[in-house]
């Protein structure tokens, strides 16, 4: 039996001009940088400005679409950015002062991981179909120097893009060569294989072949560090444990990162979005736009479309079609600017609202003052939305006199201790970490324990609420904290 009703649906569509402030409001710096470029080049109706006005004018239409934006739940923008989710932790980064003039971002040059492994292969005595499956494989490794792909569905991509009909057998030893290649374990399909390349690889001793022994056979119990069973299922003794242990951790279980910088070594070039400093016991906060050029309409665009419009107005046809694409080039400049207006607005706001927020540790550096503060705290302050403040904050970094910080950083929650004083979490974080640094690795502290050292400081603290912490913190539960 069919049935026919009607249904009323309230739904809200995106504007292509709120699209782009979102956008624009999501993005860092240098990628706004690489936008405000593409425009100009693709719109002969946009140019820069070389009299420079530096006062920011608020337009009505960025301000309507401000409100429009502030009304959108955060899911209706999946599928304009995946959000970077940035540890709240302080990074070494190359920065300027507001007064310098920024150079161009560092960057490595020479051969890449994946040329490496071709430039290698080429060494390599192999025909010329067993060199093509071998770039093709190559070109499968990820970035850590796995080969993710099952070899069948890559056999099938040989045969249909390339018509080469490959056994499996034929990619195995293919892969094999490639497992040979520098650094050791690039081409493993796993943990466990991974390992085993780079030991059977090694100068043969009893610790080594104990090594591979324990990875071939006991490696679940491996991961799940428990070295008794192990220990009791070979017959070993604690010491001769603990070398093979120690002969598996100095293994390197993502081959690609060790053709970059040693990562103790690495530091990441951040471009802070904000400049925040203390100087002569005041603060001021700037955005990091000194490479972003003033841009306007281009005025003979602008005479020219009136000009047409008059033509038009005779009925003159190819004129008309001009004058529509000068109208059109004109109006998207117009979006354009206004978008980067109503965005240099937003994030000055918001930036403004959390320096209020945390002036003590904007003037002292100290992470121990800040105050805990939520999104919606900075919301209600500026009077965006949350999901507004949200897209501020993704990816951001600002430079204060105490380093970079990401803007993620400065958010956290309040807990209370037993005389009623408020504090951040990240205070509760600090403890957990020092505790578990400090600890007795044969016997590390469980989240109950945790939770009964927080206690004593008067932390009114669940244990859920500690286990939650610590797995913010990327720290493992005591049971694979545990060494012997």
């Amino acid at each position: 039996m069919l049935n026919q009703r009607l249904e009323q649906k309230l739904q809200q569509k995106l504007s292509p001009q709120q699209i782009q402030v979102i956008r624009l409001i999501e993005s860092t710096t240098l990628e706004l940088e690489e936008r405000v470029k593409q425009e100009l080049e693709d719109n002969p109706a946009l140019e820069e400005n070389f009299e420079r006005d530096d006062e920011l004018a608020d337009s009505d239409e960025g301000a309507n679409l401000q409100q429009d934006i502030d009304n959108l739940p955060n899911d209706e923008l999946a599928d304009y950015r995946n959000e970077d989710d940035i540890p709240p932790s302080k990074l070494e980064a190359s920065s300027r002062s507001a007064g310098e003039k920024k150079e161009d971002i560092p960057f490595s040059a020479g051969i890449t991981f994946h040329e490496s492994l071709i430039e290698q292969i080429s060494l390599r005595d192999l025909s010329k179909n067993q060199t093509t499956i071998a770039e093709y494989i190559i070109g499968n490794i990820d970035d850590e120097g796995y080969l993710r792909r099952d070899l069948q569905a890559i056999a099938n991509d040989l045969l249909f893009q390339m018509s080469l009909s490959i056994s499996a057998d034929e990619l195995e030893n293919v892969l094999a060569v490639i497992q040979d290649l520098e650094p050791l374990g690039v081409g493993a399909r796993s943990l466990q294989e991974c390992l085993l390349i780079q030991l059977r690889k090694q100068e043969n001793s009893p610790v080594t072949e104990l090594a591979i022994n324990i990875i071939e056979n006991q490696f679940n119990e491996l991961a799940a560090r428990h070295y008794d069973k192990i220990a009791r299922e070979l017959n070993l003794s604690e010491q001769l444990l603990k070398n093979v242990i120690q002969k598996i951790t100095q293994l390197n279980p993502k081959p690609g990162n060790a053709f970059s910088t040693p990562l103790e070594n690495r530091k990441e070039t951040i471009i802070p979005d904000f400049i925040v400093e203390f100087l002569d016991g005041k603060l001021y906060i700037s955005l990091n736009d000194k490479n972003m050029p003033e841009l306007r309409v281009n005025q003979e665009y602008a005479e020219m479309l009136n000009e047409y419009a008059v033509q038009t107005k005779r009925n003159n046809q190819h004129k008309k079609a001009a004058a529509d694409f000068l109208r059109l080039n004109i109006d998207k400049a117009k979006w354009f600017i206004d978008a980067l207006k109503q965005r240099q607005h937003t994030l000055i706001s918001t930036m403004n609202a959390i320096v209020e927020k945390q002036q003590i540790f904007f003037k002292e550096g100290d992470e121990s003052v800040l105050k805990p503060m939520i999104m919606k705290d900075i919301a209600q302050k500026t009077g965006f939305d949350i999901s507004t403040i949200s897209r501020v904050s993704n990816s951001k970094y600002v430079q204060t006199n105490f380093g970079i910080y990401p803007l993620k950083f400065f958010f956290s929650e309040s807990m209370q201790t037993e005389d009623g004083e408020e504090i951040s979490s990240r205070e509760i974080k600090r403890i957990i970490t020092i505790c578990i640094q400090n600890e007795d690795k044969n016997k590390p502290l469980t989240d109950d324990q945790l939770t009964e050292i927080l206690q004593k400081k008067s932390y009114l603290i669940a244990r859920r609420t500690v286990a939650k912490y610590r797995e913010q913190l990327n720290i493992p539960p005591s049971r694979l904290r545990k060494e012997i």
